[in-house]
Formats: structure tokens, C-alpha cells, sequence
């Protein structure tokens, strides 16, 4: 008999706005649903908006064409009672949650299980122990973990570090006692196809980004980037807003940049559409602060796209694999040479790098090993 799974998240699918997380939980339960009976508690809306879903039924259990039961909570039916009462009625081997400040899809869910001692907790750190993360909020987030320590909230849970390096950061926050296990993020499952051919023509470049609109995500970095580049660069960049006066400023770099570079942006994108645009492009540029696996990296990879990313991901060495560059920060006048270089590159030499991006990320999501560690998750 198949182990039930019971996951917590505040946003899933067919929500894409809230990034990463979704994402990281889709991959798993696709990869895994074969082995494990995975049923997904939500809201019914997508990240920072309030219009509910069309295609779902609220307040009650809906089956997803993969078979994969799904939750999703409205807005006014969302309270403690309403969730414990839930979990009670549930059948369930293995708790997954995402994070630890979400109040209703961890804090709550917790504060219930913690009593039920005969059942496995897993909490997903979700890159929220690194000191970048840790930095945004900072005295709200350490008074927070000054209280979960006290209160010994997660001493009885096992967390999910998706790398050596998370797991050094949990076990700094919260002390050597906590019980880690390292399971890497697991990729889209892409049937293979085909490497995409592009055109490539000397002396003009066309990149894309796609990640939400915000300051984390350096949308206002690369553009000013792009004031120093000397070739013809096309840039057009995909992704919500919510954080309106960052838009506007970088509304106003695209204002300022020179005749050579046309910078659009282009809203956002379902996720079901995602290898598809990014298909169009013969570059993802995106100078990210930080990503605690960075999916739409390796999506671009998926399709033979290299990328220019910044040294601050897992995503590393990728000069010398010939698949694209990641480079420090503070290195403008780097990142705008790599861009022209980018312009200026052939067509065989481009097939070559395109090639390589796409070996790599086929080689990446047929690793057994990943399947294996994120199984032992739930075991």
C-alpha cells in the first residue's frame, strides 16, 4: 500500500505567481506520485491575489488530471478550527510543509501535529535560513526564531536542506540538535525532445528573464547593465509585479538606456508556457541576489539556452562547461562584456554552447540519485 503524503503549501498549482515553491512541489509530487498518495492543502488563489481559481471547486477536495488530490482553501473558510478539523479527517503517513513563517500552512498545521507523535513531520527550509533571506525583515525574523527556540517549536520535525550548504545554515540557526535530511530539488519531468535550433546572427543578441519584478531578483541590475553594453541587445523581461515603485524605476532605466538596446516588458507567463518562450531567446540574463535552486535556470538549460547569472545560485563552473557564465555582483563592466560577446558569437559556436545546455540539464533530471533522496524524505 502506497504511503499518504499530506502537503501544506499556501500557494499550488494551477497558481505560478509565487515562484519557486510551486514549482518545487509539483517536480516532486510528479516524480513521486507512482510511489507515494499525495494529497495538497491550499489556498484558492494565487500569490497576492484575491479573485479565486475558475476551475476548482472551494472548500473541498478536488482530483487534478494527474490524480493528485488537491484542497483549496478560500479565504473565509481559512481558520485554525476549519485546518485542524481538516487533519483530523485526513488519512495520513507523512506531513510535508513549506517554510516556516507561513501562519496557516505551517505555523497552525505544527502547532497540531507536534501532539501527534506517531506521525513524520517534514518541513521544507526553502532557502529561509540563508543569511540573504534572514537579512530582509531582520528583527521580525529574529524575534521569530528567538520564539520558535524557546518554545522548542521544531525540535520533533525533520527538515528538507536541499544542499550541504542549507543544511549548515539551518543547523547555525537553529543548533546541531535539529534532525536534517538533504534531498536536492527535483526538476521538471520533461519527456526529452529534441535540441530547438535558433538563428543566430552575428552582432545583435536577444535575451530573456523571467522571475517576478522585485529588487531580490535584480530586475533594476540588469538593466543598468545594459547601459554598458556596445552591441545590439534586444531584452525582454517576463513576471508579476508587486512591488510598484521598483517597477518604476526600472521603467525608468529602460527611458535611459542607448539606441543599441531594446528592453521590453512583457507581463506574465502561465508556467505551462515557460519552455516555450524561453524556446524564442538565445539567452536567459538574469543577475539574481540569490536562488535556493533557481527552476527557470535549468528550464532555459532544458531547451539549449545558456544562461548569464550572477555566482550567488547553485548553479556554478558554467563558463567552463561552455553553457553560459555566472559572475560576482559587483562585476558590471563583466557582465556587459559576456552580453556583447553574447552579440558577437557565430552560429557554430553558439550551437556548440546551446548544445552543451542541453546535455547538461538532460543528464541533471535523469539523475536517479535525486529521485532517491527526496523518496527518503517520506521513509
Amino acid at each position: 500500500m502506497k504511503k499518504k503524503i499530506l502537503i501544506f503549501i499556501d500557494w499550488y498549482l494551477p497558481g505560478y505567481k509565487s515562484g519557486g515553491p510551486v514549482q518545487s512541489v509539483a517536480n516532486l509530487v510528479e516524480h513521486l506520485k507512482d510511489e507515494f498518495d499525495f494529497s495538497i492543502i491550499t489556498r484558492n488563489t494565487d500569490y497576492c491575489e484575491t479573485i479565486p481559481y475558475t476551475n476548482v471547486k472551494s472548500d473541498e477536495w478536488n482530483t487534478l488530471s494527474n490524480g493528485v488530490r488537491v484542497f483549496y482553501f478560500s479565504e473565509n473558510e481559512l481558520t485554525h478550527k476549519n485546518i485542524r478539523n481538516l487533519i483530523r479527517k485526513t488519512d495520513y503517513d507523512c506531513v510535508y510543509l513549506n517554510g516556516i513563517y507561513s501562519m496557516y500552512f505551517t505555523l497552525i498545521p505544527l502547532l497540531y501535529l507536534r501532539k501527534k507523535h506517531d506521525k513524520r513531520v517534514v518541513i521544507a527550509a526553502r532557502g529561509m535560513f540563508s543569511e540573504g533571506s534572514l537579512g530582509v525583515k531582520k528583527t521580525k525574523k529574529q524575534f521569530f526564531i528567538r520564539a520558535v527556540k524557546v518554545l522548542q517549536f521544531f525540535d520533533k520535525v525533520i527538515f528538507h536542506a536541499t544542499s550541504e550548504g542549507e543544511k549548515h545554515e539551518i543547523r547555525k540557526v537553529l543548533g546541531e540538535k535539529i534532525e536534517i535530511k538533504t534531498a536536492a530539488v527535483l526538476p521538471q519531468k520533461i519527456i526529452a525532445t529534441s535540441l530547438p535550433l535558433r538563428e543566430k546572427k552575428e552582432n545583435s543578441v536577444r535575451l530573456v528573464n523571467l522571475a517576478r519584478v522585485a529588487p531580490e531578483k535584480n530586475t533594476l541590475y540588469a538593466l543598468q547593465i545594459l547601459k554598458h553594453t556596445k552591441q545590439q541587445i534586444e531584452f525582454d523581461f517576463y513576471g508579476p509585479v508587486y512591488n510598484q515603485p521598483y517597477f518604476e524605476q526600472c521603467k525608468q532605466a529602460m527611458a535611459e538606456l542607448p539606441t543599441n538596446v531594446k528592453a521590453n516588458y512583457k507581463g506574465t507567463i502561465e508556467s505551462d508556457k515557460v519552455l516555450e518562450v524561453v524556446s524564442n531567446y538565445q539567452f536567459m540574463f538574469m543577475p539574481t541576489t540569490g536562488e535556493n535552486f533557481g527552476h527557470i535556470i535549468l528550464q532555459s538549460l532544458t531547451v539549449g539556452v545558456p544562461v548569464i547569472i550572477s555566482n550567488k545560485t547553485r548553479w556554478k563552473q558554467l563558463k567552463e562547461k561552455n553553457m553560459g557564465w555566472d559572475i560576482a555582483l559587483e562585476k558590471i563592466s563583466e557582465f556587459a562584456e559576456v552580453i556583447d560577446s553574447c552579440a558577437i558569437i557565430n552560429q557554430t559556436d553558439y550551437n556548440k554552447m546551446s548544445d552543451a545546455a542541453y546535455h547538461y540539464a538532460q543528464h541533471y533530471i535523469n539523475n536517479p540519485e535525486l529521485i532517491e533522496q527526496n523518496r527518503h524524505l517520506f521513509i
